[in-house]
């Protein structure tokens, strides 16, 4: 669905993967969108934090169609756009292909990796280390009874 730098923004620090995917006008017109229903350019463009022309927004939105993440129908003239998915459904999208990029190198290229999100979560709230700690061992007993 993506490619480009939005990986390299996420490794520079950026929290949200949306903020490292989407640019900033991007971003503000999901939110928009996001915030209701379908809605149309000019509605878009009215609803947004700051000033952007007609165009501009439409050229935005139709961007955001080819990447899959809105849908739009014609109206009249006019084509009328609504979110695919929420944000939280896209989010767990790009952190999903985040990790599993991150993981296919193999054991080895993922140890880093792992060792940063251990030292993290448990720098940042031992509450959260359990509760990895719970969801590896249940997902290793998951495997377990997987297995033939």
């Amino acid at each position: 669905m993506f490619t480009g730098s939005w990986v390299a923004s996420w490794v520079r620090g950026e929290r949200d993967p949306l903020q490292a995917a989407l640019g900033r006008l991007e971003r503000e017109v999901m939110d928009v969108v996001w915030g209701g229903g379908e809605q149309a350019v000019k509605d878009v463009q009215g609803r947004l934090p700051r000033k952007a022309a007609y165009t501009t927004v439409m050229t935005t939105l139709d961007r955001l169609f080819k990447k899959g993440l809105v849908e739009r129908r014609r109206e009249g003239r006019a084509f009328v756009y609504t979110a695919t998915r929420s944000r939280e459904e896209m989010s767990a999208t790009f952190t999903g292909g985040l990790l599993r990029g991150l993981l296919s190198g193999g054991p080895e290229a993922a140890r880093p990796f792992l060792s940063n999100l251990v030292d993290a979560v448990g720098n940042d709230n031992a509450g959260l280390l359990d509760e990895l700690e719970r969801l590896v061992r249940e997902k290793q007993a998951q495997t377990q009874k997987d297995r033939p």
